[in-house]
């Protein structure tokens, strides 16, 4: 009510605060959009790197491949993969350091991983290059193109 009257009273700041309204209204729109794609991006990504998990489990003949499909079972999963006991994924709990450790025991995991599949080991540290700002997206592809060919490509 109070608005109706200050712009009624005020014609040239009402027509600047409907153009600062359209504009705020065209951002909102964009920032939505973005979030729907990213939301399905990651929808995508998480379903590639599980089913191409939940292959590598059962290629390497473990008994629970299906734990692939579950977001902190899926990380237990891949340190098992690896030589690792499960119950390290608890070290998540413990804020920073312990998340720096499951990251180190998650690379060193993945690359022996690899090496059961015959691949290099060294192909799983591709990731790091993620940090870096220009290739960050090419690095991420590269690692989900050569995820899927450790799972589907026998050697």
């Amino acid at each position: 009510m109070f608005s109706n009257i200050f712009l009624a009273q005020n014609p040239m700041i009402g027509a600047d605060a409907l153009a600062m309204g359209g504009i705020l209204a065209s951002i909102m729109a964009f920032l939505a959009a973005f979030m729907i794609f990213a939301i399905i991006i990651g929808i995508a990504v998480y379903i590639y790197t599980s089913l191409a998990m939940y292959t590598i489990a059962k290629k390497l003949k473990y008994e629970n491949a299906w734990l692939a499909w579950i977001p902190i079972a899926n990380i237990a999963m891949i340190l098992q993969l690896g030589g690792f006991h499960w119950a390290l994924v608890f070290l998540i709990l413990i804020p920073f350091a312990g998340w720096l450790a499951v990251a180190v025991l998650m690379y060193i995991a993945m690359w022996r991983v690899f090496e059961k599949r015959k691949y290099p080991g060294w192909l799983v540290l591709i990731t790091l290059a993620c940090v870096i700002p220009v290739l960050g997206f090419l690095a991420f592809v590269v690692y989900m193109i050569i995820l899927g060919l450790v799972a589907w490509k026998d050697k």
